[in-house]
């Protein structure tokens, strides 16, 4: 079992000629999103979400890694 589960994807067609994918994860209780270019996968941001506003996320490479690998499946 992962230690995180995505709760929502959206993928961003045609966005200033370029396509997006954002998945947002509970993590140890907490909310995250992450931003990724469609076409490689290629990490653009990571915010997580406190005390209702957003902050620069400090995940681990192998958390990314995994995450990327669940949004390839699923797109």
């Amino acid at each position: 079992m992962k230690p995180y589960e995505i709760t929502n994807m959206i993928i961003d067609d045609d966005f200033y000629n370029e396509e997006f994918v954002t998945a947002e994860i509970t993590y140890e209780n907490q909310v995250y999103s992450i931003t990724f270019k469609k076409e490689d996968l290629e990490l653009v941001n990571a915010w997580i979400f406190k005390e209702g506003t957003s902050l620069p996320a400090n995940l681990s490479e192998q958390m990314i890694e995994s995450i990327r690998e669940d949004v390839k499946n699923r797109i």
